[in-house]
């Protein structure tokens, strides 16, 4: 009787280890590639509770999540000869498990590798202005490079950005100049380009004035009651050229510009 029940718990427990040597539990976002005695198997594992054959199988899972690979900062030197460090950051996912599994050895770093160097040949065939102005342009440029390689792995680029671009100070310097040169290029047309409106509207309006000699006359008016309205302690009054010349052809001599002092004679200032 204890030989037969102790026959019985080593079958119970041959049976849980090979239960437990068979069956593997594969995550929703995983899939199981499955190797019989060295050698693929057609079918990929699908998300679940699975069987294999105890001791034949091996069952390798691959994420097909997307993974997030930062690349570091790759020194590099730009077409027209500019010293530059660039990082980027890559977003790639499996696409196909058992190209992932069969033909490389290690995926994510050979998605970093190839990443690294396609970035530093990318760089060198796009110039500064290009990086700083146009980032998608760059961006998709990496991306096609990126896909040739990687899509015997079965790896999918979703999206490639360049994150930073660090310049020599020197350069930094220069470019700082440049905008500084060209902000100031730009007030000294758009002033210029104010004086020229401002001149067309003045000789308009003096045309339409001389047309008008009343239309002066108010002006002059409006002028004085303008100034008046300002805490000045002078006060000039404008007088008519009319008036001048009659004053210069009667005495022979133009007469001097009356002022009145408003801390001298306040009342006449009235």
């Amino acid at each position: 009787m204890a030989i037969l029940l102790t026959a019985i718990a080593i079958i119970a427990l041959a049976g849980v280890v090979l239960a437990g040597a068979s069956l593997r539990q594969v995550q929703q976002y995983q899939r199981g590639v499955v190797l019989r005695f060295g050698r693929l198997m057609p079918q990929v594992r699908d998300p679940g509770l699975r069987m294999i054959v105890p001791f034949a199988d091996k069952m390798i899972k691959v994420s097909r999540r997307t993974v997030v690979l930062d690349i570091p900062a790759q020194s590099a030197i730009t077409r027209d000869n500019v010293s530059i460090g660039v990082d980027a950051v890559v977003y790639f996912r499996v696409d196909d498990a058992v190209k992932a599994v069969i033909n490389v050895e290690n995926y994510l770093q050979a998605t970093s590798q190839v990443a690294r160097t396609s970035l530093r040949s990318v760089i060198g065939r796009a110039d500064l202005d290009t990086l700083l102005s146009d980032r998608e342009q760059i961006n998709g440029e990496l991306k096609g490079v990126l896909d040739t390689p990687t899509d015997d792995w079965g790896i999918r680029i979703d999206r490639v950005e360049v994150k930073d671009i660090s310049l020599p100070e020197g350069m930094r310097r220069s470019m700082s100049r440049q905008a500084e040169a060209e902000r100031e290029r730009r007030a000294r047309v758009i002033a210029a380009d104010a004086e020229l409106r401002a001149s067309t509207k003045l000789a308009a309006a003096a045309q339409a004035m001389s047309a008008t000699p009343g239309a002066l006359q108010l002006r002059l008016l409006q002028t004085v009651a303008d100034v008046a309205t300002e805490k000045n302690s002078t006060l000039v009054m404008p007088f008519p050229v009319e008036m001048l010349r009659f004053f210069e052809h009667a005495t022979g001599t133009a007469p001097a510009v009356v002022t009145t002092d408003l801390r001298e004679d306040p009342e006449s200032a009235r």
